[in-house]
């Protein structure tokens, strides 16, 4: 029994007080831990930000590189389909964007050379043929003096060379940095156009089995969405040349054909391409007379309308299957966001958006119709 008792323990009286358990409340502050990985989650971003702003021009060569090889891509395929290896195809589509350039440079350059000559011989007779109207144009000419202004201007040529060396060198800087990004957009493109099966599979790899199916069709539908857009730009491109050419034969602008080349080639870049294509043809044209100059630059300013709301809108529709509207906004909202770049990108990426919204964010969960049988 004493076992027992002294086992069994002794059972609290009626009197013996109860000490009720109270809930725990939490903390009113967030633990010391939180405000650590806090504190280096915000440090890490802006160390990343940091780096990405002084390495943006890197970015920006990368990014230009990878869309150009995501839009050559559907070439390489091609070929690839006609028995072709890969190493190739890539060798084939830039020996004849080589071959290209060369012959439009031996073609555009030589007689770009001679007219710039002519036209710094014609100045001055242009500048004493507008002094000896008798027009408001002429009564500008003699009482702003402008043949003896000009004839200072060249008198004091050397004098400025020397005086701005420091900008000379800077511009032949700029024209080499130019180059050289030229250059390794170039290397890049070939890399990763070599490298984008492997890069495909990579990508897929890190997703869940399941969802692998699903993620490779999309990065599928998105390599031919950005296709389209080079192919796009192309056709564009290759509109504006051929327009270029008969509208400078029309006008009787001499070097029609390497001219609206040039144009047809500066049409590639967005924003600025427009206006370079159109300065030599405009220079060329006033060597011939004035009325040949402003009629050239009548023909670019209602090209650029046709193409800028007509033309290109149409193209895209067709090629990356987005709207008209959808063309122009994300055009205007890429150039006023990023420059450049952004007007570069802004189809591409949009296109993109299209893609990965209606296969994924829209599309019908695998399984819900196993679900309900």
């Amino acid at each position: 029994m004493r076992g027992s008792e002294s086992t069994g323990g002794t059972p609290p009286g009626p009197d013996a007080p109860v000490h009720p358990s109270l809930p725990r409340r939490p903390p009113s502050w967030p633990p010391v831990a939180y405000w650590v990985r806090t504190t280096l989650a915000v440090v890490a971003t802006l160390v990343v930000v940091a780096a990405a702003r002084r390495v943006t021009h890197i970015l920006l060569l990368v990014v230009i590189a990878f869309v150009l090889a995501v839009g050559l891509d559907p070439a390489v395929r091609r070929l690839e389909r006609n028995r072709v290896k890969r190493g190739w195809a890539v060798t084939l589509i830039f020996a004849g964007l080589a071959l290209f350039f060369l012959l439009f440079a031996v073609l555009l350059i030589p007689p770009m050379a001679r007219q710039i000559r002519q036209l710094a011989d014609a100045v001055p007779s242009y500048v004493a043929h507008l002094e000896t109207r008798h027009d408001w144009i002429g009564n500008a000419a003699r009482h702003s003096h402008l043949s003896t202004r000009l004839q200072q201007f060249v008198a004091e040529i050397p004098t400025r060379i020397a005086r701005s060396f420091s900008s000379i060198v800077g511009f032949a800087g700029t024209v080499l940095g130019g180059i050289f990004d030229l250059f390794t957009v170039g290397i890049l493109t070939v890399y990763f156009m070599l490298s984008l099966p492997r890069m495909r599979d990579v990508a897929t790899s890190f997703t869940p089995p399941q969802h692998r199916a699903r993620v490779a069709t999309v990065i599928d539908d998105s390599v031919k969405k950005i296709g389209g857009y080079v192919s796009g730009n192309l056709a564009t491109s290759a509109v504006c040349g051929v327009f270029t050419i008969v509208a400078l034969l029309v006008i009787r602008v001499p070097y029609a054909v390497p001219l609206g080349m040039w144009a047809g080639v500066a049409d590639l870049i967005p924003q600025v391409g427009s206006y370079l294509g159109a300065i030599p043809a405009v220079l060329v044209a006033l060597i011939k007379g004035p009325a040949y100059g402003i009629a050239t630059v009548l023909y670019f300013i209602a090209y650029q309308q046709f193409e800028n709301y007509l033309l290109a809108p149409r193209i895209y529709q067709n090629a990356i299957d987005l709207s008209p509207a959808a063309v122009i906004v994300s055009t205007l909202i890429g150039g006023s966001l990023a420059g450049f770049a952004g007007a570069l990108l802004a189809l591409p990426v949009a296109a993109t958006i299209k893609v990965v919204t209606h296969d994924i964010m829209l599309a019908e969960p695998e399984g819900l119709g196993d679900e309900g049988e």
